[in-house]
């Protein structure tokens, strides 16, 4: 038995299929980047304010995340199998689960934002600043959704470059637009809020195309949208209730994170903790494209049956983001004194110093954390949610969540513990899952096969794009 596999094939696959993603999660990070560097321009009660009302875009994506999990999960395994037409089936329900997610929370944001805003902080300046964001980018969650699930889709059969060049078209207008609306305007954190708003129009508009019209590997057509297959919903519902359910577990961890800082902290710690959460973006870049990469690749595995080969991959992958965490943690430590360096006046104004000194502090904390969640997160997420073990991940998160993360902080939070060490307590989780994964992957018991028989439409399966 090697520790590593000598199927050259799966690096090959790993490095193919991670780039791109990891590519389109930078183009990503560095519009989200762009926008808190000019917000941070207008001070810390607009940073805050900004940083509230992104919660629930943080919402979104989690909700959509869990829906567009299911689709590749779902999907990467009937790829598997060369089944286009569930794949095609499988789509349709993700996609109008996504838009009913959208619509929804864009509703509530529009008709309640000073409510939405006041969950996490009761500071005049900050809701006032928290309103005027949420108004404006409530109407772009619709366009998201849809962008998400089609992306998931596109993945799952092994076509991940499409993501980054429509993020890289957003990344130009938002930021650009920023420019234009921020400092040649004067308009604020509306101006991020509109910019913010009409990438995510293109980006969508720019997934739609592509997969409408230019993908080969499914072709699919408007009318597939409205297909309804029962049995395909049962399976869609079965298994991704509990994923679902663990990205709202996640999502409920974050938004409980800004409630205890906004509420037992003032404004330049919920200044630190967003500079602090940027960089933590920055450093799962590549670590994120690595796991998406892995989990197309056990989904596929699995998928076809090939169970021996698996373990070989499973085997392989630890040691791959064991050395991943590391690295990753080092350039945490490495670059957190540039990094703040950036939001101290590079275009203006700047976070205030006590902002800075805070989130110094944090990004320590990050340094340690990162090595876990480098670990243990591709490892829960790439190999055991995508090889079958969906319901697994999801009560592992929820015992974390409610029985360690979030009670810790709180706990520390009320007798008065320093930012550094509720960041600490919420961030547990990610050293804690480093023992569970360990166990939890080795046993082996995680690879299930969740497809059905074909249908007959089989996918002649061109090389990676």
């Amino acid at each position: 038995m090697h520790i590593l596999t000598r199927d050259r094939s799966y690096y090959k696959s790993l490095i193919t299929l991670a780039l791109p993603v990891a590519a389109q999660g930078l183009i990503a990070f560095l519009s989200s980047f762009a926008d808190n560097l000019m917000v941070s321009s207008l001070g810390d009660q607009a940073v805050s304010g900004v940083y509230f009302a992104s919660q629930i875009n943080t919402f979104v994506q989690m909700f959509t995340s869990g829906i567009s999990g299911v689709i590749l999960i779902l999907s990467a395994q009937y790829w598997g199998k060369k089944d286009v037409a569930h794949i095609k089936s499988i789509i349709a329900i993700g996609v109008r689960l996504s838009l009913t997610v959208g619509a929804a929370v864009s509703l509530i944001c529009l008709l309640f934002p000073g409510a939405v805003i006041g969950i996490f902080t009761s500071e005049p300046g900050v809701v006032r600043e928290g309103i005027v964001y949420l108004r404006t980018v409530a109407l772009s969650y619709l366009f998201f959704c849809v962008t998400q699930a089609l992306l998931s889709a596109m993945r799952s059969v092994e076509t991940t470059s499409i993501g980054m060049t429509i993020s890289l078209l957003s990344l130009t207008v938002d930021v650009s637009l920023n420019g234009v609306f921020i400092y040649g305007l004067g308009w604020g954190v509306f101006g991020a809020a509109l910019s913010t708003l009409i990438g995510r129009v293109i980006e969508a508009a720019g997934m739609m195309v592509y997969v409408f019209v230019f993908d080969k590997k499914l072709s699919l057509q408007f009318s597939d949208m409205r297909q309804f297959d029962r049995t395909l919903l049962h399976d869609f519902i079965h298994y991704g209730l509990p994923l679902i359910a663990g990205e709202l577990v996640w999502s409920v961890n974050l938004m409980g994170n800004s409630m205890i800082f906004g509420h037992f902290f003032d404004a330049s710690v919920a200044t630190a903790v967003s500079v602090a959460n940027t960089m933590d973006t920055l450093a799962y870049i590549a670590i994120s494209g690595l796991s998406s990469a892995v989990g197309i690749l056990t989904g596929k595995t699995v998928g076809a049956g090939k169970y021996d080969l698996m373990k070989e991959y499973a085997r392989t992958t630890q040691v791959i983001f064991l050395f991943v965490g590391l690295l990753s943690g080092a350039l945490v430590a490495g670059l957190s004194k540039p990094f703040i360096h950036l939001y101290s006046g590079v275009f203006g104004g700047g976070i205030s110093t006590a902002a800075a000194r805070e989130a110094a502090l944090l990004i320590r904390v990050l340094a340690v954390t990162t090595i876990g969640g480098a670990y243990q997160g591709p490892c829960l997420f790439g190999l055991v949610k995508c090889g079958g073990d969906i319901s697994f991940v999801f009560k592992n998160d929820t015992i974390f969540v409610f029985g360690v993360v979030l009670p810790s902080a709180l706990i520390a939070a009320s007798l008065g513990a320093p930012a550094w060490v509720v960041f600490a307590c919420l961030k547990s989780d990610q050293i804690l899952k480093c023992f569970v994964a360990v166990v939890k992957v080795n046993r082996y018991n995680w690879m299930k096969n969740l497809t059905r028989p074909g249908t007959g439409e089989p996918a002649e399966q061109p090389g990676i794009e």
